[in-house]
C-alpha cells in the first residue's frame, strides 16, 4: 500500500485534492490546505457524517478534524480540510506521507529539493 486519504475509515477517497502548504518563518509550524472538488465522500450514498480526514500510509495515519464542506447553490460541492503541524518532525512526517501519496497516485511532486538534500548528509 502506498498512501491514501480517507474521510470514512477504510474507504479511500478517489478524488485527488489540490494541496497548498504554508509554513511559519522559522519553518517549525505550518498547515496543509486540501481542497477536494466533488469528492465521493459527499455522494448521497456516502456513509454519513464526516468527522475528520485520515491520511493513511505505511507509517500509520495522520488525522485532522478540521474538515468543512463548501456549498454551491445549497449543495455541497467540495470538501476543504486543514492539517496543521507544530514541529519539524511533524512536518517531515507529513512530507513523507505527501511523497507516498503522490507516488501512489502518479502525481508530479514538487518538494523543495535543496532542503531534502541537506538532510541526507
Amino acid at each position: 500500500m502506498g498512501a491514501a486519504i480517507q474521510f470514512f475509515r477504510g474507504v479511500d477517497e478517489p478524488v485527488v485534492p489540490d494541496i497548498r502548504l504554508t509554513r511559519s518563518r522559522d519553518g517549525r509550524t505550518g498547515q496543509a490546505f486540501f481542497v477536494f472538488e466533488e469528492p465521493e465522500a459527499l455522494a448521497p450514498e456516502a456513509m454519513g457524517d464526516i468527522t475528520g480526514m485520515f491520511l493513511v500510509d505505511t507509517e500509520g495515519e495522520l488525522v485532522t478534524r478540521e474538515v468543512k464542506a463548501r456549498f454551491v447553490n445549497g449543495k455541497a460541492s467540495a470538501l476543504e480540510a486543514t492539517y496543521t503541524w507544530k514541529s519539524q518532525a511533524d512536518f517531515e512526517r507529513f512530507m513523507r506521507f505527501a511523497e507516498r501519496y503522490a507516488e501512489s497516485h502518479d502525481l508530479g511532486f514538487s518538494g523543495n529539493q535543496a532542503e531534502a538534500d541537506d538532510n541526507e548528509d
